[in-house]
């Protein structure tokens, strides 16, 4: 379903209504395993980055509450989202992205964890996911509408910033400060890159 999904909007969103401009597409890499992060407004991010990784694949993280409904449950899923308890996180939050990397697929995370305008201090799981996997830090950054209406009638913007690598850590750091580590890295990248998008549309 996701493949039909993201192929029907690519051709409305993209090549019809040119509504999506990408900058540092030479920096997404050639192969698929890697987790992309990326600021969050609105649920048109989702949208956009699916459209701006066309026609890899990104598997969401998501947060439960949106998988209640068994129909929509069921939805969701079949649009490669999982669910995950941000207020109780357990095993399964760390394995099945985990998993998705060792299959060489993309991981998709905010790591803002809520939508906002503001800048807060980004959570650890796209480090911790990443390092486990062994897999680079994809950072990105959204200016656009945050409507359905307004991604058709609209432009989006998406900047892709330089991978991040998570193997090659300083040798004397403990996990957690690894973990530190990177993430202090996405959070600079994803700030500069907000700002120079933000300053390219002024």
């Amino acid at each position: 379903m996701y493949k039909i999904v993201s192929t029907v909007l690519f051709k409305f969103l993209v090549k019809m209504r040119k509504n999506l401009v990408v900058f540092g597409n030479l920096n997404i890499p050639k192969h698929n395993r890697y987790v992309v992060t990326c600021t969050h407004e609105s649920y048109n991010e989702i949208i956009m980055l699916a459209m701006a990784l066309h026609p890899n694949q990104i598997h969401f993280m998501a947060k439960k509450e949106l998988f209640e409904n068994k129909w929509v449950d069921k939805f969701f899923r079949n649009l490669n989202a999982f669910p995950v308890n941000r207020e109780n996180p357990g095993p399964s939050t760390l394995k099945i992205p985990v998993k998705h990397l060792n299959q060489d697929r993309t991981v998709g995370m905010f790591p803002s964890g809520h939508r906002t305008k503001e800048e807060v201090p980004l959570k650890r799981g796209a480090a911790t996911i990443a390092m486990l996997g062994k897999a680079q830090i994809l950072p990105a950054a959204y200016v656009g509408p945050n409507t359905i209406k307004g991604l058709i009638t609209d432009k989006s913007y998406i900047s892709f910033g330089e991978p991040i690598d998570t193997t090659n850590l300083p040798k004397d750091l403990k996990r957690a400060e690894k973990i530190d580590y990177i993430m202090k890295q996405v959070e600079s990248e994803t700030r500069r890159l907000q700002r120079e998008l933000n300053e390219r549309l002024a």
